[in-house]
C-alpha cells in the first residue's frame, strides 16, 4: 500500500503539520486511532465539509481508526471567525442539527471489523463538568499571552474585540483532543487549516497534561483557480449534503461544470481514484476539454458517494432526457423537478398558454415574433417533441406527473414549465 502521507501530500491534503517524519512513523507502527470534528453550526454540512470527512475515510482505509466528533458543546459556542460575534443557538436547535450531521457522516465509514469508526459528541463529557472545575482543570494550562497569539483572534481584538465565550472555544477543542487520548488512545487529529490554532492547543494541551505524543495536521481551505472560495455557487449559496437543500441533480452538476483549471486538484481532494486514473483524467482534460471526461468521472463518483446509485442513475438520466436523449416519462417528479430548477422553471397558473407564450415567459425568447420565427425554423420542442403551431394552446395532457413541462430551444438551451392550479 502507498504511504498514507505520500499519498495525502501528493493529493495537497497536508498544509500544515507536527513533525510530519514522526506522524508517517506513528502511522506506519500500527493502526492509530484519530479523530477529526464537525460543529453543527447549519442544518446540514456543506460540500466545504467534505474535505475532512474523506480525508477521514482515506484514513481509514489505509488501516486506521477513526473517532468522528460532532460538536455538541462547541456548536453550542461558536468558533470565533474574522466576520464577528455567532448568534448563539438554542441547546434544542443545536441538538437537533448534530443529530442530523451525525447522519451525514455516518454512511462515509465502516463501524465494523477492526479499524471500526466510531461516532462522539463532546457534548456528554463537557456538559457534566461545573465551571470550577473546567477553570481548574483546563484553564489553568493556557498562557493567555498565547491563546491571544492566534490570528483570529488577534483579528478581531483589532476589529473591535471578541466575547469571553469565543475567546475560549480553543479551551473546549483542546480538551477534546485530550478526552479522546484519554478515553480513546487517539493520538492524531486533523481539520481544516483554519482550526490549526485550535489543534496546536489540543497538542500542546495534551503535553501540558502528560500524555501523549499526539500528531496533528491540516488541509488547506479549498479555493477555486481564481481565488473564490470553494463550495460557494455563483449566488453565494453553500451546496449542501442535505437532499433536500441541494438536490443530487445540482449536486451533480455543481462537479460537471468544474472548469477546467479546478478539476485536477478536485479529483486530488475528493475522488479516491488511484495517482494513475487521476493523471489520466488530467491529460484527457488537457487533450480533449470539450469532453468533460474528468468532471464526469468526478461528478458521478461524488453523486454515488454521498446519494447512491440509484440517485445517481436518475440523475444522468435527467441530464440525458432534458436534451432530447432519453426519455422525460420515465424520470422521478422529484428529479424532473430539480433538474428543471436548475435549469430555470417558471409557474403558470390555470390553463396553459401557447407554446409562444410559455417560450416568452420562460425566457427562452424576448417576445413572441422571436418565439413564431422560432417555431417556423423548426428550433422549439415541448417535451422532446417538435413543436409546430406556436399560437395554439399547450394541452394539459402533456404535462408531465401532471405538472411540468420541458421546453427547450435548438439543441442546449432549456427551461421548465410548472403548471399551479
Amino acid at each position: 500500500m502507498t504511504d498514507i502521507i505520500d499519498d495525502l501530500r501528493w493529493r495537497g491534503l497536508i498544509q500544515d503539520s507536527t513533525d510530519l517524519d514522526a506522524m508517517r512513523a506513528h502511522l506506519a507502527a500500527g493502526p492509530v486511532t484519530f479523530y477529526t470534528g464537525v460543529d453543527p453550526t447549519a442544518e446540514s454540512m456543506h460540500i466545504g465539509n467534505l474535505v475532512q470527512q474523506l480525508t477521514a475515510r482515506r484514513l481509514q482505509r489505509a488501516g486506521h481508526r477513526p473517532i468522528l466528533l460532532v460538536g455538541g458543546s462547541t456548536g453550542l459556542i461558536g468558533d470565533p471567525n474574522e466576520e464577528g460575534e455567532r448568534a448563539l443557538q438554542s441547546p434544542e436547535v443545536v441538538a437537533e442539527r448534530a443529530e442530523k450531521i451525525r447522519a451525514q457522516v455516518e454512511p462515509f465509514f465502516d463501524f465494523d471489523g477492526p479499524h471500526a469508526a466510531r461516532m462522539v459528541n463532546n457534548l456528554d463529557w463537557t456538559a457534566p463538568m461545573s465551571a470550577l472545575e473546567f477553570l481548574r482543570d483546563v484553564g489553568k494550562h493556557f498562557p493567555v499571552n498565547q491563546m491571544l497569539g492566534r490570528e483570529v483572534v488577534r483579528a478581531r481584538l483589532e476589529a473591535g474585540g471578541i466575547s469571553f465565550t469565543e475567546f475560549s472555544y480553543q479551551l473546549l477543542q483542546a480538551y477534546d483532543f485530550y478526552h479522546l487520548h484519554r478515553e480513546y488512545g487517539v493520538t492524531l487529529q486533523h481539520g481544516g487549516s483554519d482550526q490549526w490554532g485550535n489543534i496546536i492547543a489540543g497538542v500542546d494541551f495534551c503535553r501540558r497534561k502528560g500524555v501523549g505524543p499526539v500528531h496533528a495536521f491540516t488541509t488547506p481551505l479549498v479555493t477555486r483557480a481564481d481565488g473564490t472560495k470553494f463550495g460557494k455557487t455563483a449566488a453565494g449559496l453553500a451546496v449542501w449534503l442535505d437532499p433536500a437543500m441541494t438536490s443530487p441533480y445540482a449536486f451533480y452538476q455543481f462537479w460537471f461544470n468544474t472548469p477546467d483549471a479546478d478539476v485536477g486538484g478536485y479529483l486530488r481532494l475528493f475522488s479516491f481514484r488511484s495517482r494513475d486514473e487521476v493523471e489520466a483524467l488530467e491529460k484527457a482534460t488537457a487533450e480533449r476539454p470539450a469532453a468533460r471526461e474528468a468532471q464526469r468521472a468526478l461528478a458521478e463518483e461524488l453523486t454515488t458517494l454521498l446519494h447512491g446509485e440509484a440517485e445517481t442513475r436518475q440523475v444522468l438520466a435527467a441530464s440525458q432526457a432534458l436534451f432530447g436523449r432519453g426519455t422525460l416519462a420515465e424520470l422521478a417528479p422529484g428529479t424532473l423537478e430539480a433538474a428543471l430548477a436548475e435549469a430555470g422553471l417558471v409557474q403558470v397558473h390555470g390553463e396553459l398558454p401557447s407554446a409562444a407564450e410559455l417560450c416568452k415567459a420562460a425566457g427562452l425568447v424576448g417576445g413572441l415574433k422571436e418565439a413564431r420565427r422560432t417555431v417556423a425554423e423548426g428550433g422549439l420542442y415541448v417535451n422532446n417533441e417538435r413543436v409546430s403551431d406556436a399560437d395554439t394552446p399547450v394541452s394539459a395532457g402533456s404535462l408531465l406527473h401532471g405538472r411540468f413541462l420541458v421546453l427547450r430551444r435548438g439543441r442546449r438551451t432549456v427551461a421548465g414549465v410548472e403548471r399551479v392550479r
